[in-house]
């Protein structure tokens, strides 16, 4: 049994939705804690900076609100990812906005940093840092983050190449502390898999984008309803990091997705050259194929809570 920090423990679901680049907002996130997941957000959606002060603040205030409402059924707690590499010439600023918020639960992203970890830790915060393999899952840890989110083969924007079973198991070898699973999580049964295997936690995002409350324009989320696994194309040519992305989007672009060039890991970069790319070049992982609909956020987490519940049964027969 995992050591879970008291803030992660009791969730009505095993699911964290994933901090999505642009897509996210303070609508999307509050939907989901109010469902019963934690809801996630990128600092940096908010622009210009000071938007996130009004972004938290929302978050803040209505989660708090419906937790008064409703003390029997509290909301999920929710999430803020922080790309803690060096192009984010922001992350100081977001942070100190984030601790003045008190922020439940840290997303960190591209580097560990101890600083920022300690910032966290200084009221009771909770720091999950995504790692694409067991070596950068080590450097975590030792450098104070409290769980790992473990982005394997198959995820939605950067994503690794490991298969899920290789990449939880060789981390549960020696790390007992929470584990949250990413990589093409779209059903219920899917969650339980992802216990099943050594997970604490599932890691959904790219369902998430066909939701109405995602800020993802409708071609988007159509595209992420007619997709499948076959759409996928992997590359680092868009920011310099490897990622999954809709096949469908990059011909848009003028470009042919079965020949790609190789991208520069030296470019990377999370300013305007990355918002472009993003909001050009839509990411999604390989789950997509079971996504049939763009409904509301309480829909589908109803729906997975459903799915879920069947695959226990099941499992229990």
């Amino acid at each position: 049994m995992s050591k879970l920090p008291k803030t992660l423990q009791n969730l009505p679901l095993p699911i964290i939705g994933s901090p999505l680049f642009i897509i996210s907002n303070p609508k999307l996130v509050i939907a989901q804690c109010i469902a019963g997941v934690v809801g996630a957000m990128p600092a940096l959606n908010a622009r210009p900076a000071a938007q996130l002060d009004d972004w938290l603040a929302e978050i803040t205030e209505t989660l708090a609100a419906y937790n008064r409402a409703n003390p029997d059924k509290p909301a999920a707690p929710f999430a803020i990812n922080q790309i803690v590499h060096k192009s984010n010439e922001r992350l100081d600023h977001d942070m100190q906005l984030c601790v003045k918020y008190k922020v439940p639960v840290y997303i960190t992203s591209l580097g560990a940093r101890e600083d920022v970890n300690a910032a966290a830790h200084s009221y009771g915060g909770v720091v999950l840092h995504d790692i694409i393999n067991n070596r950068f899952a080590h450097k975590a840890i030792e450098k104070g983050a409290d769980g790992l989110v473990a982005v394997a083969a198959g995820a939605g924007g950067h994503a690794g190449i490991k298969s899920p079973f290789a990449l939880v198991q060789e981390i549960r070898q020696w790390f007992d502390g929470p584990v949250a699973l990413s990589g093409a999580i779209s059903t219920g049964g899917a969650v339980l898999a992802a216990q099943a295997m050594g997970a604490d936690f599932a890691y959904i995002g790219s369902a998430f984008i066909a939701t109405e409350e995602a800020r993802a324009a409708d071609a988007y989320k159509q595209a992420i309803v007619e997709g499948s696994s076959d759409d996928i194309v992997y590359s680092n040519l868009f920011t310099g990091v490897h990622g999954n992305y809709l096949a469908p989007s990059i011909r848009a672009a003028g470009l042919d997705p079965d020949n790609l060039p190789a991208g520069d890991p030296g470019t990377m970069n999370f300013g305007g050259d990355a918002k472009k790319a993003w909001k050009d070049i839509w990411g999604s992982g390989q789950g997509i194929g079971a996504i049939s609909k763009v409904q509301s956020t309480a829909d589908y987490v109803a729906q997975l809570k459903r799915e879920y519940q069947q695959a226990r049964q099941r499992i229990c027969l």
